[in-house]
């Protein structure tokens, strides 16, 4: 079983950049497809990114192409969310979540383990 921490989080402003950090422990870190969600007040957890296991395949929501930019590293045990040019709506708690599968890609009900989240706001 994989534990997930988030970190990286914070306030920023509009039009400005954060790096997100998820550090895994406790499973085979290069097992998981990983992915990032984000879930803002009173919406349904949504998401924003995946990465493949090698890191060679890479999907992003609509809302997020172009400005964000997921990545991996395998020796470290840790996936990354860069956010470029980020919108006031793009404010939400982010999570990272690792998936087996290979299934339900975009959806919460495909990863079977997850982070506690870490908090994004952008001011305008």
């Amino acid at each position: 079983q994989v534990q997930l921490v988030e970190s990286g989080g914070g306030l920023v402003q509009a039009g400005g950049s954060l790096r997100l950090s998820c550090a895994a422990s406790g499973g085979t870190f290069s097992s998981y497809h990983m992915g990032w969600f984000r879930q803002a007040p009173g919406k349904e957890r949504e998401f924003v990114a995946r990465i493949s296991r090698s890191g060679g395949g890479t999907y992003y929501a609509d809302s997020v192409k172009g400005r964000f930019t997921i990545s991996r590293d395998n020796a470290k045990n840790t996936v990354y969310l860069q956010m470029n040019s980020l919108k006031p709506e793009d404010t939400a708690v982010y999570y990272c979540a690792a998936d087996l599968g290979l299934v339900f890609i975009r959806e919460v009900r495909g990863y079977d383990y997850w982070g506690q989240g870490t908090q994004v706001t952008v001011s305008s």
